[in-house]
């Protein structure tokens, strides 16, 4: 009861300063700044894709989670369901290209994790086996089959590593909660393709003052997977009155936005080796060359489940010694975009 009274005469008496000066002591004024009442959040699934998006953003971005969330133990939802065993473990890459206008990659970077969530009591080590041709920096080279790069990578304290140089192989006897075991980096060079190619085109109707800009967005993953909460966003000259659109399919959705003058193509779902199209009017008044000037570069926002863009793969995870009550082990990978610049 003491720490709590503590609390909230610190909460008080900061809220009471003005550039470090004390504007006032009067306990009717402070308690105006003391809040007591709890906050309840609603618990939700990070993966459930139905209704929201990948690490917890909403669909329809209509949402936001509580700024305590982030506080939030991993295990305060399966308490309320009923413990299970259950052990994830999380491939997460963040990919960063900027793509000149002729097409050609100006710069790539790839920032990844290996994060476990581990829901099982009394959790023995575990050995977890990467990529055997898995290479640090751009000197090493191993195995036969098909190298996996990353030019440096850290591990966690905790991280047995006396396997990692022969076999790739870490250990770890990891307790309840959540850990990142690895984070690793690779710099502008990507072994795989890059995802989405952008080809556009620009027209300039001098007569009714339209600029017709049209956009034709390649998906270059493998066929067996898919990009979603796919989002382009083409930035526009000012003064823009209207906008008529010409979309592919009528899944996609469009819309001028102009308190940040530009257009939102929003695509929920695009498979690999698709190809899809939009075309957009734009009536501006008193239109210029130098309008011109003003449209894009394009950024745009998506997620790659079950894909990584540097080729790392999870090969097992697996325990010394049979377990009599084992834990259901998942292994899952996303890859979302941190920056994806397209010049024009």
């Amino acid at each position: 009861m003491l720490c709590s009274k503590v609390q909230l005469f610190s909460l008080s008496f900061f809220a009471a300063q003005d550039y470090g000066y004390i504007q006032t002591t009067s306990t009717d004024v402070l308690k105006n700044f003391i809040q007591t009442e709890a906050v309840i959040t609603k618990p939700f699934s990070l993966f459930d894709l139905s209704s929201v998006g990948l690490f917890g953003a909403e669909t329809q971005q209509s949402k936001v989670a509580p700024s305590t969330a982030a506080s939030r133990p991993v295990l305060s939802s399966r308490h309320e369901q009923g413990l299970k065993n259950e052990i994830f473990l999380d491939v997460i890459e963040r990919l960063m290209v900027v793509i000149g206008s002729n097409g050609t990659l100006m710069k790539a970077d790839i920032q990844g994790e290996l994060r476990l969530k581990n829901f099982f009591q009394n959790c023995p080590e575990m050995r977890i086996g990467l990529t055997e041709e898995l290479c640090i920096g751009k000197s090493e080279l191993r195995g036969y089959g098909t190298t996996v790069r990353v030019d440096e990578c850290r591990f966690h304290e905790s991280v047995k590593l006396d396997e990692f140089e022969s076999h790739r192989i870490l250990k770890v006897n990891p307790s309840q909660g959540e850990l990142t075991l690895m984070q690793y980096q690779v710099s502008d060079d990507i072994p795989s393709a890059l995802p989405f190619h952008l080809f556009p085109t620009v027209e300039r109707d001098t007569s009714s003052n339209r600029l017709r800009i049209y956009l034709k967005l390649r998906c270059d993953l493998p066929p067996k997977s898919q990009a979603v909460n796919v989002r382009v966003y083409l930035p526009i000259p000012k003064g823009v009155i209207s906008l008529s659109q010409e979309l592919s399919s009528p899944d996609q959705v469009a819309e001028l936005q102009p308190n940040t003058r530009s257009v939102q193509w929003v695509i929920p779902r695009m498979g690999g080796g698709s190809q899809l199209s939009a075309l957009f009017k734009l009536e501006i008044p008193r239109l210029s060359s130098a309008a011109l000037l003003e449209i894009g570069p394009v950024s745009m926002a998506f997620e790659l489940p079950m894909h990584t863009c540097s080729g790392l793969q999870i090969r097992f995870l697996r325990f010394p010694t049979v377990q009599p009550s084992a834990p259901h082990r998942w292994v899952r990978y996303v890859t979302h975009s941190d920056s994806y610049t397209i010049r024009l």
